[in-house]
Protein backbone atom coordinates (compact mmCIF):
# COMPACT_ATOMS: atom_id res chain seq x y z
CA UNK A 1 0.00 0.00 0.00
CA UNK A 2 1.40 3.42 -1.04
CA UNK A 3 1.93 5.47 2.13
CA UNK A 4 1.34 8.83 0.34
CA UNK A 5 -1.95 7.61 -1.17
CA UNK A 6 -3.18 6.18 2.13
CA UNK A 7 -2.16 9.37 3.96
CA UNK A 8 -4.05 11.52 1.46
CA UNK A 9 -7.24 9.51 1.96
CA UNK A 10 -6.89 9.55 5.76
CA UNK A 11 -6.43 13.34 5.72
CA UNK A 12 -9.51 13.70 3.52
CA UNK A 13 -11.51 11.50 5.91
CA UNK A 14 -10.71 13.49 9.07
CA UNK A 15 -10.81 16.99 7.56
CA UNK A 16 -14.65 17.36 7.45
CA UNK A 17 -14.83 16.89 11.24
CA UNK A 18 -11.98 19.23 12.23
CA UNK A 19 -10.69 22.77 11.94
CA UNK A 20 -7.37 22.29 13.76
CA UNK A 21 -4.64 19.68 13.82
CA UNK A 22 -1.48 19.59 15.95
CA UNK A 23 1.45 17.89 14.20
CA UNK A 24 4.61 16.45 15.70
CA UNK A 25 7.58 15.77 13.42
CA UNK A 26 8.51 12.16 12.72
CA UNK A 27 9.49 9.74 10.00
CA UNK A 28 6.69 7.19 10.03
CA UNK A 29 4.03 9.94 9.91
CA UNK A 30 5.82 11.94 7.19
CA UNK A 31 3.30 11.15 4.44
CA UNK A 32 0.48 12.11 6.77
CA UNK A 33 2.24 15.35 7.72
CA UNK A 34 2.60 16.34 4.06
CA UNK A 35 -1.02 15.45 3.31
CA UNK A 36 -2.34 17.52 6.23
CA UNK A 37 -0.12 20.50 5.41
CA UNK A 38 -1.55 20.42 1.89
CA UNK A 39 -5.12 20.91 3.09
CA UNK A 40 -6.64 24.39 2.84
CA UNK A 41 -9.46 23.49 5.23
CA UNK A 42 -7.29 22.78 8.29
CA UNK A 43 -5.29 25.04 10.60
CA UNK A 44 -2.07 23.18 11.35
CA UNK A 45 0.01 23.75 14.48
CA UNK A 46 3.42 22.12 14.92
CA UNK A 47 5.03 21.10 18.22
CA UNK A 48 8.08 18.99 18.93
CA UNK A 49 6.87 17.21 22.05
CA UNK A 50 3.89 14.88 21.72
CA UNK A 51 2.80 15.30 25.32
CA UNK A 52 2.57 19.09 25.03
CA UNK A 53 1.03 18.73 21.57
CA UNK A 54 -1.76 16.52 22.89
CA UNK A 55 -2.57 19.00 25.66
CA UNK A 56 -2.46 21.88 23.17
CA UNK A 57 -5.07 20.03 21.12
CA UNK A 58 -7.08 19.43 24.29
CA UNK A 59 -7.02 23.13 25.15
CA UNK A 60 -8.30 24.07 21.71
CA UNK A 61 -10.98 21.39 21.88
CA UNK A 62 -12.16 22.71 25.27
CA UNK A 63 -12.78 26.14 23.78
CA UNK A 64 -14.18 25.02 20.43
CA UNK A 65 -16.28 22.16 21.83
CA UNK A 66 -15.39 20.06 18.83
CA UNK A 67 -12.61 17.56 18.10
CA UNK A 68 -9.00 18.55 17.54
CA UNK A 69 -6.49 15.96 16.34
CA UNK A 70 -2.91 15.40 17.45
CA UNK A 71 -0.67 13.59 14.95
CA UNK A 72 2.60 11.78 15.64
CA UNK A 73 5.00 9.04 14.59
CA UNK A 74 5.09 5.51 15.96
CA UNK A 75 6.39 4.11 19.24
CA UNK A 76 6.56 5.97 22.54
CA UNK A 77 5.52 9.15 20.72
CA UNK A 78 1.98 7.76 20.84
CA UNK A 79 2.23 6.79 24.52
CA UNK A 80 3.08 10.40 25.40
CA UNK A 81 -0.54 11.30 24.59
CA UNK A 82 -2.01 9.12 27.35
CA UNK A 83 -2.33 11.85 30.05
CA UNK A 84 -4.21 14.15 27.67
CA UNK A 85 -6.43 11.31 26.47
CA UNK A 86 -7.37 10.45 30.06
CA UNK A 87 -8.23 14.07 30.87
CA UNK A 88 -10.21 14.39 27.64
CA UNK A 89 -12.17 11.22 28.35
CA UNK A 90 -12.99 12.09 31.97
CA UNK A 91 -13.82 15.71 31.13
CA UNK A 92 -15.76 14.65 28.02
CA UNK A 93 -13.74 16.86 25.67
CA UNK A 94 -13.50 15.48 22.11
CA UNK A 95 -9.91 14.58 21.20
CA UNK A 96 -8.50 12.56 18.31
CA UNK A 97 -5.12 10.82 18.40
CA UNK A 98 -4.00 10.15 14.82
CA UNK A 99 -0.90 8.00 15.05
CA UNK A 100 1.34 6.51 12.42
CA UNK A 101 2.35 2.88 12.93
CA UNK A 102 4.62 0.27 11.47
CA UNK A 103 2.99 -2.64 9.60
CA UNK A 104 1.55 -5.12 12.09
CA UNK A 105 3.96 -7.79 10.86
CA UNK A 106 6.83 -5.86 12.50
CA UNK A 107 5.28 -5.84 15.99
CA UNK A 108 7.20 -8.18 18.27
CA UNK A 109 10.16 -8.52 15.91
CA UNK A 110 12.44 -6.00 17.64
CA UNK A 111 12.03 -3.52 14.79
CA UNK A 112 13.07 0.03 15.68
CA UNK A 113 10.49 2.38 17.18
CA UNK A 114 7.86 -0.36 17.12
CA UNK A 115 5.45 -1.13 19.94
CA UNK A 116 1.95 -2.59 20.03
CA UNK A 117 -0.12 0.57 19.58
CA UNK A 118 -3.50 -1.12 19.22
CA UNK A 119 -5.53 -0.62 22.39
CA UNK A 120 -2.81 1.58 23.89
CA UNK A 121 -5.36 3.95 25.49
CA UNK A 122 -7.58 1.22 26.88
CA UNK A 123 -11.09 2.26 27.82
CA UNK A 124 -10.26 5.97 27.45
CA UNK A 125 -10.16 5.92 23.62
CA UNK A 126 -10.88 2.93 21.38
CA UNK A 127 -8.38 2.16 18.62
CA UNK A 128 -9.46 2.10 14.99
CA UNK A 129 -6.80 0.27 12.99
CA UNK A 130 -6.32 1.32 9.37
CA UNK A 131 -3.94 -0.54 7.08
CA UNK A 132 -5.53 -0.14 3.64
CA UNK A 133 -7.68 2.20 1.58
CA UNK A 134 -10.66 -0.09 2.13
CA UNK A 135 -10.50 0.58 5.87
CA UNK A 136 -10.45 4.40 5.68
CA UNK A 137 -14.24 4.46 5.92
CA UNK A 138 -13.93 3.28 9.52
CA UNK A 139 -12.43 6.68 10.36
CA UNK A 140 -15.60 8.56 9.44
CA UNK A 141 -17.71 6.07 11.37
CA UNK A 142 -15.47 6.36 14.45
CA UNK A 143 -15.52 10.18 14.45
CA UNK A 144 -19.30 10.10 14.36
CA UNK A 145 -19.47 7.51 17.15
CA UNK A 146 -16.68 8.23 19.66
CA UNK A 147 -15.81 11.61 21.24
CA UNK A 148 -12.30 10.35 22.06
CA UNK A 149 -10.76 8.01 19.52
CA UNK A 150 -7.36 6.64 18.54
CA UNK A 151 -6.92 6.37 14.77
CA UNK A 152 -3.89 4.13 14.21
CA UNK A 153 -2.68 4.06 10.60
CA UNK A 154 0.00 1.62 9.48
CA UNK A 155 2.33 3.01 6.80
CA UNK A 156 4.83 0.95 4.82
CA UNK A 157 7.83 2.24 2.90
CA UNK A 158 8.31 4.25 0.76
CA UNK A 159 7.04 6.85 3.20
CA UNK A 160 7.07 10.04 1.12
CA UNK A 161 5.95 10.96 -2.39
CA UNK A 162 8.37 12.15 -5.08
CA UNK A 163 6.75 15.62 -4.98
CA UNK A 164 4.61 17.58 -2.58
CA UNK A 165 0.91 16.63 -2.71
CA UNK A 166 -1.49 19.01 -4.45
CA UNK A 167 -3.45 21.47 -2.33
CA UNK A 168 -6.91 20.19 -1.37
CA UNK A 169 -10.01 21.20 0.57
CA UNK A 170 -11.99 24.38 1.08
CA UNK A 171 -13.18 26.22 4.19
CA UNK A 172 -16.13 24.40 5.73
CA UNK A 173 -18.38 24.07 8.74
CA UNK A 174 -17.23 20.92 10.56
CA UNK A 175 -19.60 17.97 10.54
CA UNK A 176 -21.17 16.90 13.80
CA UNK A 177 -18.86 14.53 15.62
CA UNK A 178 -19.87 12.41 18.58
CA UNK A 179 -20.53 14.35 21.78
CA UNK A 180 -20.62 11.32 24.06
CA UNK A 181 -23.76 12.58 25.80
CA UNK A 182 -26.06 10.28 27.72
CA UNK A 183 -29.68 10.59 28.81
CA UNK A 184 -30.43 9.33 32.32
CA UNK A 185 -34.08 10.29 32.20
CA UNK A 186 -36.06 12.58 34.48
CA UNK A 187 -36.34 13.05 38.25
CA UNK A 188 -39.11 14.71 40.26
CA UNK A 189 -37.89 17.09 42.97
CA UNK A 190 -39.87 18.87 45.70
CA UNK A 191 -38.27 22.29 46.20
CA UNK A 192 -40.45 22.90 49.23
CA UNK A 193 -37.82 20.98 51.19
CA UNK A 194 -34.52 22.77 52.06
CA UNK A 195 -32.51 22.09 48.91
CA UNK A 196 -28.93 22.87 47.95
CA UNK A 197 -27.52 22.58 44.43
CA UNK A 198 -23.84 21.71 44.04
CA UNK A 199 -22.67 22.54 40.51
CA UNK A 200 -19.27 21.43 39.26
CA UNK A 201 -17.37 21.21 36.00
CA UNK A 202 -19.62 20.25 33.06
CA UNK A 203 -22.63 21.71 34.85
CA UNK A 204 -25.24 23.46 32.74
CA UNK A 205 -28.01 25.92 33.48
CA UNK A 206 -30.96 23.93 34.76
CA UNK A 207 -33.84 26.34 34.44
CA UNK A 208 -36.02 24.51 36.95
CA UNK A 209 -33.31 24.94 39.63
CA UNK A 210 -32.45 28.58 38.90
CA UNK A 211 -33.97 29.84 42.17
CA UNK A 212 -32.32 27.23 44.39
CA UNK A 213 -29.29 28.24 46.54
CA UNK A 214 -26.22 26.90 44.74
CA UNK A 215 -22.58 26.21 45.51
CA UNK A 216 -20.95 26.58 42.09
CA UNK A 217 -17.38 25.70 41.19
CA UNK A 218 -15.52 28.22 38.97
CA UNK A 219 -16.26 26.46 35.66
CA UNK A 220 -19.98 26.06 36.40
CA UNK A 221 -22.60 28.59 35.29
CA UNK A 222 -23.00 31.58 37.58
CA UNK A 223 -25.93 30.92 39.94
CA UNK A 224 -28.68 33.39 40.76
CA UNK A 225 -28.45 32.55 44.49
CA UNK A 226 -24.74 31.78 45.01
CA UNK A 227 -23.54 30.10 48.20
CA UNK A 228 -19.86 30.34 49.13
CA UNK A 229 -18.19 26.88 49.20
CA UNK A 230 -16.85 27.44 52.73
CA UNK A 231 -20.44 27.82 53.87
CA UNK A 232 -20.59 24.02 53.69
CA UNK A 233 -18.99 24.08 57.15
CA UNK A 234 -22.14 25.81 58.40
CA UNK A 235 -24.61 23.76 56.36
CA UNK A 236 -23.76 20.44 57.95
CA UNK A 237 -25.94 20.43 61.05
CA UNK A 238 -27.64 22.83 63.46
CA UNK A 239 -26.62 25.94 65.38
CA UNK A 240 -27.90 27.58 68.52
CA UNK A 241 -30.11 25.68 70.92
CA UNK A 242 -28.41 26.84 74.14
CA UNK A 243 -30.22 28.30 77.15
CA UNK A 244 -33.55 26.87 76.11
CA UNK A 245 -33.42 28.48 72.66
CA UNK A 246 -34.59 26.54 69.66
CA UNK A 247 -31.73 25.38 67.44
CA UNK A 248 -31.67 26.35 63.76
CA UNK A 249 -31.33 23.41 61.40
CA UNK A 250 -28.81 24.41 58.75
CA UNK A 251 -28.43 21.09 56.97
CA UNK A 252 -30.22 20.71 53.61
CA UNK A 253 -32.72 17.88 53.37
CA UNK A 254 -31.66 17.24 49.80
CA UNK A 255 -28.70 18.04 47.57
CA UNK A 256 -28.87 18.10 43.80
CA UNK A 257 -25.54 17.57 42.04
CA UNK A 258 -25.18 19.05 38.56
CA UNK A 259 -22.13 18.03 36.56
CA UNK A 260 -18.87 16.96 38.17
CA UNK A 261 -17.98 18.78 41.42
CA UNK A 262 -14.61 17.80 42.93
CA UNK A 263 -13.01 20.73 44.75
CA UNK A 264 -13.94 21.12 48.43
CA UNK A 265 -14.00 18.34 50.99
CA UNK A 266 -16.71 19.93 53.21
CA UNK A 267 -18.93 20.34 50.14
CA UNK A 268 -18.39 16.78 48.98
CA UNK A 269 -19.02 15.55 52.53
CA UNK A 270 -22.64 16.64 52.15
CA UNK A 271 -22.97 14.07 49.36
CA UNK A 272 -22.01 11.28 51.75
CA UNK A 273 -24.15 12.42 54.68
CA UNK A 274 -26.75 9.67 55.27
CA UNK A 275 -29.25 12.29 56.43
CA UNK A 276 -29.10 14.14 53.08
CA UNK A 277 -31.02 12.85 50.07
CA UNK A 278 -28.86 13.13 46.93
CA UNK A 279 -29.98 13.47 43.32
CA UNK A 280 -27.31 13.53 40.62
CA UNK A 281 -27.88 15.21 37.25
CA UNK A 282 -25.51 14.23 34.46
CA UNK A 283 -25.59 14.42 30.68
CA UNK A 284 -22.63 12.06 30.22
CA UNK A 285 -21.72 8.57 31.32
CA UNK A 286 -20.08 9.99 34.46
CA UNK A 287 -22.23 10.09 37.59
CA UNK A 288 -20.59 12.05 40.43
CA UNK A 289 -21.49 10.00 43.47
CA UNK A 290 -18.22 9.06 45.25
CA UNK A 291 -20.10 7.81 48.31
CA UNK A 292 -22.47 5.71 46.17
CA UNK A 293 -25.22 7.44 48.11
CA UNK A 294 -27.39 8.97 45.36
CA UNK A 295 -31.06 8.10 45.46
CA UNK A 296 -31.69 9.23 41.87
CA UNK A 297 -29.64 9.78 38.71
CA UNK A 298 -31.21 11.83 35.93
CA UNK A 299 -30.51 14.30 33.16
CA UNK A 300 -33.63 16.44 33.64
CA UNK A 301 -35.88 17.46 36.51
CA UNK A 302 -39.47 18.41 37.04
CA UNK A 303 -40.07 20.37 40.21
CA UNK A 304 -42.87 21.07 42.63
CA UNK A 305 -43.00 23.54 45.51
CA UNK A 306 -40.90 26.62 46.17
CA UNK A 307 -37.76 27.24 48.20
CA UNK A 308 -38.78 28.27 51.74
CA UNK A 309 -37.89 31.84 52.67
CA UNK A 310 -36.25 30.58 55.86
CA UNK A 311 -33.87 28.43 53.79
CA UNK A 312 -32.92 31.41 51.64
CA UNK A 313 -32.09 33.34 54.80
CA UNK A 314 -29.99 30.51 56.26
CA UNK A 315 -27.93 29.93 53.10
CA UNK A 316 -27.50 33.65 52.46
CA UNK A 317 -26.25 34.25 56.01
CA UNK A 318 -23.88 31.27 55.86
CA UNK A 319 -22.53 32.40 52.51
CA UNK A 320 -21.89 35.95 53.66
CA UNK A 321 -20.15 34.71 56.80
CA UNK A 322 -17.82 32.56 54.67
CA UNK A 323 -17.13 35.31 52.14
CA UNK A 324 -16.36 37.75 54.96
CA UNK A 325 -13.85 35.32 56.45
CA UNK A 326 -12.02 35.19 53.11
CA UNK A 327 -12.10 38.98 52.73
CA UNK A 328 -10.58 39.38 56.18
CA UNK A 329 -7.86 36.82 55.44
CA UNK A 330 -6.90 38.62 52.22
CA UNK A 331 -6.90 41.99 53.98
CA UNK A 332 -4.75 40.74 56.85
CA UNK A 333 -0.97 41.24 56.80
CA UNK A 334 -0.50 38.20 59.03
CA UNK A 335 -0.13 35.69 56.19
CA UNK A 336 1.95 37.74 53.77
CA UNK A 337 1.48 37.48 49.99
CA UNK A 338 -0.13 34.09 49.29
CA UNK A 339 -1.73 32.20 46.46
CA UNK A 340 -5.12 33.32 47.74
CA UNK A 341 -4.04 36.94 47.18
CA UNK A 342 -2.95 36.05 43.65
CA UNK A 343 -6.33 34.46 42.91
CA UNK A 344 -8.08 37.55 44.28
CA UNK A 345 -6.04 39.80 41.97
CA UNK A 346 -6.78 37.63 38.94
CA UNK A 347 -10.48 37.56 39.81
CA UNK A 348 -10.44 41.33 40.12
CA UNK A 349 -8.80 41.72 36.70
CA UNK A 350 -10.95 39.51 34.47
CA UNK A 351 -13.91 41.05 32.68
CA UNK A 352 -16.88 40.03 30.59
CA UNK A 353 -15.68 38.47 27.35
CA UNK A 354 -12.39 37.19 28.80
CA UNK A 355 -11.41 33.53 28.92
CA UNK A 356 -9.94 32.16 32.13
CA UNK A 357 -8.00 28.93 32.57
CA UNK A 358 -7.48 27.66 36.12
CA UNK A 359 -4.92 24.97 36.80
CA UNK A 360 -5.69 22.05 39.05
CA UNK A 361 -4.47 22.03 42.65
CA UNK A 362 -4.47 25.33 44.56
CA UNK A 363 -5.23 27.64 41.62
CA UNK A 364 -8.81 26.52 41.02
CA UNK A 365 -9.52 26.17 44.76
CA UNK A 366 -8.24 29.65 45.54
CA UNK A 367 -10.28 31.06 42.65
CA UNK A 368 -13.35 29.39 44.10
CA UNK A 369 -12.72 30.91 47.53
CA UNK A 370 -12.44 34.46 46.17
CA UNK A 371 -15.79 34.30 44.42
CA UNK A 372 -15.68 32.68 41.00
CA UNK A 373 -17.60 31.89 38.81
CA UNK A 374 -18.25 35.30 37.23
CA UNK A 375 -20.96 35.82 34.68
CA UNK A 376 -19.62 36.46 31.18
CA UNK A 377 -16.16 34.98 31.83
CA UNK A 378 -15.52 31.76 29.87
CA UNK A 379 -13.85 29.66 32.58
CA UNK A 380 -12.12 26.32 32.02
CA UNK A 381 -10.30 24.00 34.40
CA UNK A 382 -8.98 20.44 34.01
CA UNK A 383 -11.26 18.67 36.47
CA UNK A 384 -11.66 15.42 34.53
CA UNK A 385 -8.65 13.68 36.06
CA UNK A 386 -7.69 16.85 37.99
CA UNK A 387 -3.97 16.65 37.21
CA UNK A 388 -1.51 19.49 36.64
CA UNK A 389 -0.36 17.83 33.40
CA UNK A 390 -0.19 20.02 30.32
CA UNK A 391 -1.43 23.19 32.01
CA UNK A 392 0.60 25.64 29.92
CA UNK A 393 -0.23 23.86 26.67
CA UNK A 394 -3.96 23.83 27.44
CA UNK A 395 -3.90 27.55 28.21
CA UNK A 396 -2.09 28.24 24.94
CA UNK A 397 -4.60 26.07 23.08
CA UNK A 398 -7.50 27.92 24.67
CA UNK A 399 -6.03 31.29 23.64
CA UNK A 400 -5.28 30.17 20.07
CA UNK A 401 -8.79 28.80 19.62
CA UNK A 402 -10.37 31.95 21.04
CA UNK A 403 -8.47 34.24 18.68
CA UNK A 404 -9.12 31.97 15.69
CA UNK A 405 -12.86 32.24 16.33
CA UNK A 406 -12.75 35.84 15.07
CA UNK A 407 -9.57 36.34 13.03
CA UNK A 408 -10.71 39.75 11.75
CA UNK A 409 -11.04 41.27 15.24
CA UNK A 410 -8.84 44.34 15.82
CA UNK A 411 -7.63 42.83 19.09
CA UNK A 412 -7.52 39.18 20.09
CA UNK A 413 -9.81 38.23 22.98
CA UNK A 414 -8.03 38.17 26.30
CA UNK A 415 -7.12 34.88 27.98
CA UNK A 416 -5.75 34.69 31.52
CA UNK A 417 -4.38 31.51 33.08
CA UNK A 418 -3.79 31.06 36.81
CA UNK A 419 -1.37 28.30 37.76
CA UNK A 420 1.18 27.30 40.34
CA UNK A 421 4.92 26.99 39.93
CA UNK A 422 4.87 23.19 39.79
CA UNK A 423 2.20 23.23 37.08
CA UNK A 424 4.37 25.61 35.06
CA UNK A 425 7.53 23.56 35.47
CA UNK A 426 5.64 20.32 34.76
CA UNK A 427 4.77 21.69 31.31
CA UNK A 428 7.52 24.24 30.66
CA UNK A 429 7.83 22.82 27.17
CA UNK A 430 4.40 24.22 26.44
CA UNK A 431 6.02 27.67 26.28
CA UNK A 432 7.92 26.63 23.17
CA UNK A 433 6.25 27.95 20.02
CA UNK A 434 8.31 27.92 16.82
CA UNK A 435 8.76 31.05 14.69
CA UNK A 436 6.53 29.64 11.92
CA UNK A 437 3.64 28.84 14.27
CA UNK A 438 0.63 30.92 15.34
CA UNK A 439 1.27 32.55 18.73
CA UNK A 440 -1.22 33.68 21.34
CA UNK A 441 -1.81 37.38 20.78
CA UNK A 442 -3.37 38.11 24.17
CA UNK A 443 -2.46 35.47 26.76
CA UNK A 444 -1.25 36.15 30.29
CA UNK A 445 0.03 33.31 32.48
CA UNK A 446 -0.09 34.25 36.16
CA UNK A 447 2.14 31.91 38.16
CA UNK A 448 1.79 31.83 41.95
CA UNK A 449 5.33 30.72 42.76
CA UNK A 450 5.68 29.53 46.35
CA UNK A 451 8.74 27.43 45.47
CA UNK A 452 7.12 24.04 45.81
CA UNK A 453 4.00 22.07 46.57
CA UNK A 454 1.81 24.52 48.43
CA UNK A 455 -1.25 22.28 48.08
CA UNK A 456 0.31 19.80 50.52
CA UNK A 457 0.66 22.42 53.25
CA UNK A 458 -3.07 22.16 54.00
CA UNK A 459 -3.41 18.39 53.63
CA UNK A 460 -2.72 15.59 56.10
CA UNK A 461 0.97 15.34 55.23
CA UNK A 462 1.42 18.98 56.22
CA UNK A 463 0.62 18.25 59.89
CA UNK A 464 3.23 19.41 62.44
CA UNK A 465 4.11 15.84 63.43
CA UNK A 466 5.22 15.07 59.86
CA UNK A 467 7.15 18.29 59.15
CA UNK A 468 10.60 16.72 59.39
CA UNK A 469 10.05 14.89 56.09
CA UNK A 470 7.66 17.40 54.57
CA UNK A 471 10.01 19.64 52.59
CA UNK A 472 11.88 16.81 50.91
CA UNK A 473 8.89 14.62 50.07
CA UNK A 474 6.09 17.14 49.50
CA UNK A 475 7.31 20.73 49.64
CA UNK A 476 9.89 19.93 46.93
CA UNK A 477 11.51 23.38 46.63
CA UNK A 478 13.11 23.91 43.22
CA UNK A 479 14.61 27.40 43.05
CA UNK A 480 13.79 27.69 39.33
CA UNK A 481 14.55 31.07 37.72
CA UNK A 482 11.42 31.77 35.73
CA UNK A 483 12.69 34.96 34.16
CA UNK A 484 15.46 32.98 32.47
CA UNK A 485 12.97 30.29 31.45
CA UNK A 486 10.82 32.92 29.76
CA UNK A 487 13.85 34.43 28.05
CA UNK A 488 14.78 31.02 26.65
CA UNK A 489 11.30 30.54 25.18
CA UNK A 490 10.74 34.12 24.03
CA UNK A 491 7.89 34.89 26.44
CA UNK A 492 7.51 38.37 27.96
CA UNK A 493 8.08 38.39 31.72
CA UNK A 494 7.07 40.46 34.74
CA UNK A 495 7.52 39.86 38.45
CA UNK A 496 5.31 40.82 41.39
CA UNK A 497 6.10 40.53 45.08
CA UNK A 498 2.93 42.03 46.50
CA UNK A 499 -0.76 42.37 45.76
CA UNK A 500 -0.38 45.95 44.52
CA UNK A 501 2.51 44.99 42.23
CA UNK A 502 0.49 42.11 40.81
CA UNK A 503 -2.53 44.31 40.13
CA UNK A 504 -0.24 46.74 38.31
CA UNK A 505 1.35 43.95 36.26
CA UNK A 506 -2.09 42.64 35.29
CA UNK A 507 -3.18 46.11 34.18
CA UNK A 508 -0.04 46.44 32.08
CA UNK A 509 -0.56 43.01 30.53
CA UNK A 510 -4.16 43.83 29.66
CA UNK A 511 -3.06 47.01 27.91
CA UNK A 512 -0.07 45.53 26.06
CA UNK A 513 -1.47 42.15 25.04
CA UNK A 514 0.92 39.56 23.62
CA UNK A 515 2.14 36.40 25.33
CA UNK A 516 3.55 37.02 28.77
CA UNK A 517 4.12 35.42 32.14
CA UNK A 518 3.71 37.20 35.46
CA UNK A 519 5.57 35.52 38.30
CA UNK A 520 3.93 36.29 41.65
CA UNK A 521 6.46 35.41 44.36
CA UNK A 522 4.31 34.08 47.17
CA UNK A 523 4.85 32.22 50.43
CA UNK A 524 3.41 28.90 51.51
CA UNK A 525 4.62 28.61 55.09
CA UNK A 526 1.50 30.48 56.27
CA UNK A 527 -1.02 28.64 54.10
CA UNK A 528 -1.91 26.05 56.73
CA UNK A 529 -2.49 28.76 59.33
CA UNK A 530 -4.57 30.76 56.85
CA UNK A 531 -6.87 27.82 56.14
CA UNK A 532 -7.13 27.00 59.83
CA UNK A 533 -8.21 30.58 60.48
CA UNK A 534 -10.91 30.31 57.81
CA UNK A 535 -12.24 27.13 59.38
CA UNK A 536 -12.22 28.67 62.87
CA UNK A 537 -14.19 31.65 61.61
CA UNK A 538 -16.87 29.24 60.40
CA UNK A 539 -16.90 26.93 63.39
CA UNK A 540 -20.19 27.26 65.23
CA UNK A 541 -20.85 25.38 68.45
CA UNK A 542 -24.09 23.40 68.43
Amino acid sequence: MSAPLLAREVAAAVAPYLTDVVLCPGSRNSALTLALLARRDLRVHVRIDERSAAFLALGMARQQRRPVAVVMTSGTAVANCLPAVIEAAQAHVPLVVLSADRPRALVGTGASQTIDQVGLFGAYAPTVQVESLGEVGQIRQALAEFPQVHLNVAFDIPLVPEALPAREGEAHQPRQASTGQADHGEARVDLGRPTLVIAGDEAWEVEELAEVPTIAEPSAPTPFHPVHPLAAHLLSGAIGGQGGEESIVTKPEQVIVVGHPTLHRPVLALLEDPEVEVTVLSRTGTVTDPGRHARRVASRVTVTGQTPGRWYAITRAASEMAAQAVREAVASSEYGFTGLHVAAAVADSVAVGDALFLAASNAVRDASLVGLPFSGVDTHTPRGAAGIDGTVSQAVGLALAAQAADPTAVRAPRTVALLGDLALLHDAGGLLIGPMEPRPENLTLVVANDDGGGIFETLEMGAPALRESFERGFGTPHGARMEELCAAYGVDYARAGSLSELLGALDEAEEAGGFRLIEARTRRDTRRDLHSALERALRVSP
